[in-house]
């Protein structure tokens, strides 16, 4: 964590403060001036950019009038950023939401949507305030990568539609293999000119990112298009003519209808934006911290995404999460602290206020365009790949989430994978529980020069610049957090450091990814880090996750580690 409360000692109340005090007081009690108070002003504007048509698109094809998503981008962004434990968190409506939303209004409608999102609300923050958040480290890696890949492929489905500008006979289907079937039946209904929009939108997007990557490509696109249409008459659905002019202002906060049979009836969906929305912002905090060295404050930042949800709700706006591409785009724009996201909801305020009728003339093939990116961006392709390559037990946990969420339900593919990844890793520990028959036992206690071992040497523990860390145990997804955080600060502080794999008996993906995390930033700090004693197993898997020469060196032993750091010149 990155402060702890001072003054009392271990009290309650100090803990309590340590815990839940927001990073914006942290940052404002550490000194706040006029130059961060421009950067973050700066960073809030750039977010705001690549918001702006986001939100829109995301409401949209979560089956909602696109005011909504910047509703929910405004108010729910704001009490994400002022009240959460994360110092770079950009709060608004996901991607990885859009097949819950969507569910939901068919099935319940706006009002239920709305009641569903502040219970989750609720839910969330009573989470958060137990002190319970810390255990949605506890989801696998491949689980997360699975249902990712899953929302991808499904997002990208919902967009066919607006895409091809396909004219479909009655309501299109939710389920991906009905719907599929109905698109395919409608394709001689394909405009042109929306094809035209929507391919020019994604290869602008590209373009930019790769000519101009400090460009705001995705607001470019859509200002493209929207201006193209408008002079050329293309007959193309507009915002304009499928919704109607947009508001030009803030609804007024209201509650909605509440009975018991209503809250019986969409609680199941409140449970699952919760567990959604739990793991995809703790997932962004974590991101934005390996990006900036710094600690989030994971309960806090819980309670946070709760008011947030009950804020989105009560002015008619959608779920709310932290979201990793808007603040990953917030830390790379410079921002200093929280103000950096509330300025990104003022700035999406102020188009609401000033520019919104522009919004009618938006193209909803240019919006398809902007999230068929936004789907092809979050499919982790990269790792989806390494995790059927690191072991048949991750890539069956992996497939087993993603094909559970595209054919069936999201929720259900969390579940079941976390159950096969739980079962998997007791039939591992089981395997490696045994006894070694050639290895005689002894009764007694027998004095050190007998043994075949080291001898200890304390140079190894007056040497400020060398530390030797040694894991033992099984390293896995319920371990990987702890001892990521623990290597994280000692990469700060060290000219080497030695990590000794001689007593892991285990090694997943999930910890295998917190290491290569901790190498990276050793690298990036010119910290030399040495990784000795590895059995072939668990060297196969760390360099699978790229944990390879010249990131690390692996050398047989922490003797040899420890003679090459002090015969050699290593950076400081």
């Amino acid at each position: 964590m990155e402060s702890v409360a001072r003054g009392s000692g271990g009290s309650a109340g100090s803990n309590f403060a340590a815990l839940f005090t927001p990073k914006l007081f942290t940052v404002l009690r550490e000194g706040y001036g006029l130059a961060d108070f421009r950067a973050d002003a700066l960073a809030g504007l750039t977010v705001a950019v690549v918001a702006l048509p986001l939100s829109m698109a995301i409401a949209i094809a979560s089956g909602v009038t696109p005011d909504r998503g910047l509703y929910t981008a405004i108010v729910g962004g704001f009490l994400v950023s002022a009240l959460g434990g994360s110092r770079f968190q950009i709060g608004g409506p996901a991607g990885a939401f859009i097949v819950l939303v969507a569910s939901t209004v068919a099935a319940h409608g706006v009002e239920g949507l709305i009641l569903a999102t502040m219970i989750s609300g609720l839910i969330m923050a009573i989470v958060g305030l137990l002190r319970l958040g810390s255990y949605v480290k506890f989801i696998p890696y491949p689980v997360t990568v699975g249902f990712t890949a899953g929302i991808a492929v499904i997002i990208f489905a919902s967009q066919i539609k607006d895409l091809l500008g396909l004219t479909v006979a009655g309501k299109e289907p939710g389920p991906i293999l009905p719907k599929l079937q109905v698109l395919a039946a409608s394709l001689p209904t394909v405009t042109p000119a929306a094809v035209a929009v929507s391919a020019a939108t994604v290869l602008i997007i590209v373009g930019v990112k790769k000519l101009r990557p400090g460009w705001p490509g995705m607001i470019i696109a859509i200002a493209v298009a929207a201006t193209a249409a408008a002079l050329l008459g293309l007959p193309v659905e507009t915002i304009g003519s499928r919704f109607g002019a947009m508001p030009a202002s803030l609804p007024l906060p209201a509650l909605p209808d509440v009975t018991f049979s209503k809250v019986a009836a969409i609680l199941p969906n409140a449970i699952a934006f919760a567990l959604l929305g739990s793991i995809e912002s703790l997932l962004s905090a974590v991101v934005a911290d390996g990006m900036t060295g710094r600690r989030h404050r994971s309960n806090c930042e819980l309670v946070a995404q709760g008011v947030a949800n009950i804020g989105s709700g009560l002015f008619g706006g959608i779920c709310v999460t932290g979201t990793i591409a808007r603040t990953v785009t917030n830390v790379r724009a410079g921002a200093h602290g929280p103000i950096a996201g509330m300025m990104h909801s003022l700035f999406l305020l102020l188009f609401l206020l000033v520019a919104a009728p522009l919004a009618a003339y938006v193209p909803l093939a240019a919006l398809a365009g902007v999230l068929a990116v936004v789907a092809w961006n979050m499919a982790e392709k990269h790792e989806f790949a390494t995790l059927l390559r690191a072991s048949k037990g991750d890539a069956l946990v992996l497939l087993a989430t993603f094909l559970l969420t595209v054919f069936r339900d999201l929720t259900e593919g969390i579940v079941v994978g976390f159950t096969i990844g739980a079962l998997l890793f007791i039939h591992r520990m089981a395997e490696n529980a045994g006894v070694q028959a050639d290895v005689p036992v002894p009764l007694d206690d027998v004095p050190d020069e007998i043994e075949d071992r080291g001898r200890f040497d304390a140079g190894l523990a007056s040497d400020p610049d060398l530390v030797v860390y040694r894991i033992s145990g099984a390293l896995f997804f319920g371990a990987a957090s702890t001892v990521g955080a623990v290597l994280d600060r000692i990469a700060d502080q060290r000219k080497a450091f030695v990590i000794d794999f001689s007593a892991v008996a285990l090694l997943d993906s999930t910890g295998a990814h917190a290491i290569e995390g901790a190498a990276r930033k050793a690298a990036r700090r010119n910290v030399a880090m040495f990784v000795t004693g590895a059995s072939p197993a668990t060297r196969h898997m760390l360099v699978t996750h790229g944990v390879r020469e010249p990131l690390v060196r692996y050398r047989a032993s922490i003797a040899d580690a420890v003679d090459e750091i002090r015969n050699k010149d290593l950076p400081v």
